[in-house]
Formats: structure tokens, C-alpha cells, sequence
């Protein structure tokens, strides 16, 4: 409220001289009409006591602040001192007393107009008007307070005089700025803020009443009911009982602001914290959906809406629903968005199809309980904030990549079974919910470019460890690949989306990768060994085959039979005892195999053991001439395997 600090020496000095003048004038008078005149100052300066007194106990009890109360004592002292230090002819009222007077009664508007007149007088040059103003709006403004907590019929006459001030005040003002006077000066005018105290004093009065409910330590959704609930049953009907007064006193328009004010203020407040959920937001926006259809008769719940207008109730609850509505979606794109974070936390085990669809449907259907228009932007907002999650995990997934320390095979599986259950689940929301077509290119977009790249990164991240470890597979006896294929085992059977195309895609390229590296390995190995190193290679092959047969079986059960297996065509080659034999074995391998040179079936013949020369020249020829170039890239394993050729065959020609 606006706050004034007066100087009252002025009215101290005037006072002396008044007095000095009365002593003159005693002097000139009989004695008898002396004495009367002195009777009538007493009568006169107790009358106004008892007034003045009774206005400061109104004055200081409004007050907040001990420098306030003081600042009212002296009000209303001064006020006394001045009208009892004049004397005045024989008969006539001061003015100051007069208007104290109108104020004591609650005739406000009586008391507007004197002070006005004084103020236009020519005698205000101490400023009494401003002072007298300012006590007139304290008197006010108590007013306002008794009708509000207490009975309101009571106090309907000065309330009605409050209303009739303030209506003066607006006359005041247009009246002032239809003449010469200069528009600062209007500004400054006293009364000017009297419309602006009342509404500041209401407010404040219908916020204390307001049920108390802490929304920053609260979340129980059973509190936050109780309180809608006290709101409905017992404020509410609180401001409307009183509201007939004030509209009776011309106060209406002010009153209902102000109610307005106080409510969307309060559930503001509610729906302002950084705890409040979305099951909480939902009921404040029902409950003012609620209040808006109710259809009431009352200031704050109109039950008729204007044709071509809205009331100002109506407005007032279509804002609460417009502010709640915009807080409802902010807080469901927070929640949605943080729940996919945990959901796909790259450090967590992978999230349920059933969990994510539901984080990204359970607000849309809590929604279409309440009101099927606010369900469809619910479902629009979740739909933008998983779009807004795939492009953040995706440039995630791209920096972690990007980084010396890049995810292993276990963290890069992971990443891959997060991309199939994001497809799941935007396969399965497009028929739940108004997916569009642009959406739907833009969720593919990123599920392809990060199974891409996840790939890529996995099989080198297997080719360079299954190279490392059969670079001396061969010569060693424990080289570390069978835990190799151990651990890719498991985490292979720990993939939850198993029955995927990726998956089934990306075990098939695991099994070329390995197969290839293997076999690259065992026909780059020396190319002279002894007897006894090839009796021990081919061992090792048998159980290596035996192995890579149980590993991919169990990972792939059926789709594992149409394997391409270079190791076994190898194993029954070389295992094969004759000649001829041999022959007849080479054919469906390189009906198999089109892309298996001279080179590499040399590279095979060398681990074959006891065969004659003679009989390696009849396979090799055997070989060039059935050898039929492959037409097809497709399916190719031996183009990629660099084996280099011999200087001279084992009978010192160039033929074999």
C-alpha cells in the first residue's frame, strides 16, 4: 500500500499564532461571555478528543509496524491540535472537525468532498488535505477488513460509502484530466491509489483464508483431493456469501477480481512445484474443469455465459484450465523424458516392450478420463519427447563411439537390444496412437543409423580379438578362443530379442567373421609342418568345429543349419583316406565354396597327411578343372582369405 510521510511542524506554528490572536481577543470580551466562550473550547476540544482517540485506535490497529502506528498517533494528534488551537467565530465548525467527524460515522463520500473543497480552498498550504486522505483510506480500508471477517449486513452502510468514494475518485480523476491540470500531478494524487489498496487489502484478507497446503513437501494425491475438496466446500462458499454485500455497496467488479486473483494465484502455486507430478497436475485441471461446468449461480462460478462475451468468472476459470493445461504438458514431457533415460540407461539392464509403452501411454490414458481434447495433446507431447529421447541417445550412442574407451561387446549388445525394443515399441504405439507419417520416417532414421553404427563397431571390436587370438592359435595349446566363444555365447543367450531380424542378422555375421579369421588362420599357419604337428592340427580343428557348431546352435537353434561351414569341408577333405576319395569330396566344395582358389586347397593339402605327390597333382588338376568362376558376390568366404602361394611344389616344378 502506498505509504506517505507528512510534516507536521506546519500545523504546530499555525496553532501558536491562533493562540496568541484568542488571548488578544479574550481581553476585548465581557466577562461573562468570556467564560462561555472558554466552556464552549472545553466542550468543543472534548468532543474532538474522543473522536481523534477513537480514529487512532482504528488507525493504529490497522497497522503492521510500530513506525506506522506512530506515524498514525501523530495523525491524528495533529488533527487535534489543529482544530483546538483555532478560534473560530462564535457558532462555526472547523472544517478538520467536520470532516473527522463524516469519517468516525463511515460517511466516507461526505468526508471526500469536505477534504476536496478544503483542498481547493486556498487554506491547504501545510498539506491537510493529503493528511486527511490518508486517514480517510485507513478508515476505509478497516471497513473493508470488518465487513470481510465479520458480518457483512453490519457494515453495509459505510461499505456502500467505500464504493461511493471510490466512484468519487474516479469522477475526480476524469474530471482533472479534462482540464488544464498537468498529469503528474494527478499521478501523485492521494485517492489515486485507493483502487489499488483495496484490491491489495482483499487479496491479502482472501489469501490467509485460503486452506494451508505445502505442494513443495506434499505429494500425496489423498491431501491434494482434501484440499480441492475444502476449497469447493468451504472457501469458495465463504467468498460467495460475502459477495452480495460487496455488490450491494457497488464493490462487485473489485471483489470479484480479486476472488479471481487469490484463486489462480493459490493453484498456481500448487501446480508451480518442482515436485508436483502429473496424477497431481491432472487433478487441478479437473477440479477447474470441474468448477467451470458446474454451471453455479455465484461470482466465482457463473452459470451463464454471455453470447458474444465472456463473464468474468468464466474467464477466470478458463485460465486456471488454459495455465493448468500448459503446466499439465511441461510436467508430463519432464516425466516421460526422464523415464526414458532410466529406462534405456546404457549402464542398467534393458528395459520391458510392455514398461515403455506404458511410460509413453499411462498419461495419455489418465488424460481421456478426464477430457478427451487434453488426452490428445498429452499423446502428442509424449510422442515429440520420445522423438527428443532418440535423437539425444542417438548422439550418446555416437560419442561414446567417438571415444578412446569405446563400449565392449557386452555394452555394444546392449545398445542393439535398446534399438530393437525402441522399434517394438514404435511399431506397436503407431497403432495406439496419431503417429504421423513424418514422425514415423524420423524414429526409423534413428533406430537405422544407430543399429548401423553400433554393428559396424561390434564385429570389428570381434574380428580384432578373435585375430589376436588365433595369430599363435595353432602353435599354442591354450590360445583363449574357446573363452572367446564362451563369452560371446553368453552374451549373445543374455540378449533378450532374440527372435529379431537384427539379432538373427548379427550372430550370422559374428559366424562369418570368425570363420573367416579362423580360417585364415589355419591356412596361413607353417607351411612345412612335421608329421606329428599335423596330426595335432587337425585334432585341434575337430574339437574347434565341434565347438563353433555348439556355440551358434545354441544362439541361433534352428537358423543355424543353413550355415555355410568351410571347417568341416576342410576336416572331411584332409580326413578323407584315398586318393579318389578325396577327388569326389573336393567337388560339392567347390560347388560350396566358388571363390576357393588353388592356393588355398594347396594351403589344405599341405596339413593332409602321407599324401604322395602323385596323388596331390591329380587333386590339384582335379581342381583346375572343375574351377568355375564365381558369377555372384554373394556368400563369398575364401575371397577375403590372402594366402600366399608357393614358390615351387614338392617335386621342384611349378605345377603344384
Amino acid at each position: 500500500m502506498r505509504k506517505t510521510k507528512y510534516s507536521w511542524g506546519a500545523f504546530v506554528g499555525r496553532g501558536s499564532k491562533l493562540e496568541k490572536m484568542s488571548g488578544e481577543n479574550a481581553m476585548m470580551l465581557p466577562k461573562t461571555a468570556h467564560e462561555e466562550r472558554k466552556k464552549q473550547e472545553a466542550k468543543r476540544r472534548g468532543k474532538l478528543k474522543t473522536m481523534a482517540g477513537k480514529l487512532l485506535k482504528v488507525v493504529a490497529s490497522g497497522k503492521e509496524t510500530a513506525e506506522e502506528k506512530a506515524g498514525s498517533e501523530d495523525v491524528a494528534r495533529n488533527l487535534l491540535k489543529m482544530a483546538t488551537s483555532r478560534k473560530e467565530v462564535e457558532g462555526e465548525t472547523p472544517a478538520e472537525e467536520t470532516i473527522c467527524g463524516f469519517i468516525e460515522q463511515g460517511k466516507f463520500f461526505e468526508a471526500c468532498d469536505h477534504i476536496y473543497g478544503l483542498e481547493h480552498s486556498g487554506n491547504d498550504a501545510v498539506g491537510k488535505s493529503e493528511s486527511l486522505y490518508m486517514l480517510l483510506a485507513e478508515r476505509m480500508w478497516t471497513v473493508v477488513g470488518e465487513a470481510l471477517s465479520g458480518s457483512g449486513r453490519m457494515f453495509l452502510e459505510p461499505l456502500q460509502s467505500v464504493g461511493e468514494s471510490l466512484k468519487w475518485e474516479k469522477q475526480k480523476e476524469a474530471e482533472w484530466l479534462g482540464s488544464s491540470q498537468e498529469t503528474e500531478s494527478v499521478s501523485t494524487w492521494s485517492p489515486n491509489f485507493w483502487r489499488k489498496d483495496l484490491e491489495e487489502k482483499l487479496i491479502q484478507y482472501m489469501a490467509a483464508q485460503i486452506p494451508p497446503f505445502d505442494s513443495s513437501s506434499n505429494t500425496d494425491e489423498t491431501a491434494l483431493k482434501q484440499h480441492l475438496s475444502q476449497l469447493e466446500m468451504t472457501f469458495l462458499p465463504s467468498l460467495e456469501h460475502r459477495s452480495g454485500f460487496f455488490k450491494e455497496a457497488g464493490l462487485l467488479v473489485t471483489y470479484t477480481r480479486c476472488c479471481h486473483a487469490s484463486l489462480s494465484s493459490h493453484l498456481s502455486t500448487l501446480t508451480d512445484s518442482k515436485n508436483f507430478s502429473f496424477s497431481q497436475g491432472l487433478l487441478v485441471y479437473e477440479w477447474g474443469l470441474k468448477m467451470y461446468k458446474s454451471g453455479s449461480e455465484t461470482c466465482l462460478r457463473p452459470g451463464q455465459t454471455p453470447q458474444h462475451s465472456l463473464s468474468l468468472g468464466v474467464q477466470c476459470l478458463v485460465w486456471i484450465i488454459l495455465k493448468t493445461e500448459e503446466k499439465l504438458l511441461a510436467v508430463a514431457r519432464r516425466e516421460v523424458g526422464k523415464a526414458l533415460k532410466e529406462a534405456f540407461d546404457l549402464g542398467k539392464p534393458p528395459c520391458a516392450d510392455a514398461a515403455v509403452i506404458q511410460i509413453l501411454t499411462e498419461k495419455t490414458k489418465a488424460a481421456w478420463l478426464v477430457s478427451e481434447s487434453l488426452s490428445e495433446k498429452v499423446e502428442a507431447v509424449c510422442l515429440e519427447e520420445c522423438l527428443r529421447f532418440l535423437e539425444s541417445y542417438e548422439n550418446e550412442v555416437r560419442s561414446s563411439l567417438q571415444l578412446d574407451g569405446c563400449p565392449g561387446i557386452c555394452s555394444s549388445l546392449r545398445i542393439l537390444e535398446n534399438c530393437c525394443i525402441l522399434r517394438t515399441v514404435w511399431h506397436k504405439l503407431t497403432y495406439i496412437c496419431s503417429a504421423s507419417t513424418g514422425q514415423d520416417v524420423k524414429v526409423n532414421g534413428f533406430l537405422d543409423r544407430m543399429e548401423d553404427g553400433i554393428t559396424e563397431h561390434f564385429l570389428q571390436t570381434v574380428t580384432s580379438k578373435v585375430k589376436g587370438t588365433l595369430k599363435e592359435h595353432f602353435k599354442k595349446c591354450d590360445s583363449g578362443f574357446d573363452h572367446i566363444l564362451e563369452s560371446l555365447k553368453q552374451s549373445f543367450l543374455a540378449f533378450g530379442k532374440k527372435k529379431t531380424d537384427t539379432y538373427e542378422a548379427l550372430v550370422k555375421a559374428v559366424n562369418v567373421v570368425i570363420i573367416t579369421e579362423y580360417v585364415q588362420a589355419l591356412l596361413t599357419t607353417s607351411r612345412k609342418p612335421s608329421s606329428v604337428e599335423r596330426r595335432r592340427i587337425v585334432s585341434k580343428i575337430e574339437e574347434d568345429h565341434r565347438m563353433l557348431q555348439t556355440v551358434f546352435k545354441e544362439c541361433l537353434g534352428p537358423a543355424a543349419g543353413p550355415l555355410k561351414d568351410p571347417v568341416k569341408a576342410i576336416l572331411e577333405l584332409i580326413q578323407t583316406s584315398d586318393a579318389e576319395g578325396m577327388k569326389i569330396a573336393l567337388l560339392p566344395i567347390l560347388k560350396e565354396f566358388p571363390d576357393l582358389r588353388k592356393e588355398h586347397l594347396s594351403a589344405v593339402l599341405d596339413m593332409k597327411d602321407s599324401l604322395s605327390r602323385e596323388d596331390r597333382a591329380a587333386l590339384l588338376k582335379a581342381f583346375h578343372d572343375n574351377y568355375r568362376e564365381s558369377e555372384t558376390e554373394a556368400n563369398l568366404l575364401f575371397a577375403d582369405i590372402e594366402v600366399k602361394p608357393r614358390k615351387y611344389g614338392l617335386c621342384g616344378c611349378l605345377c603344384c
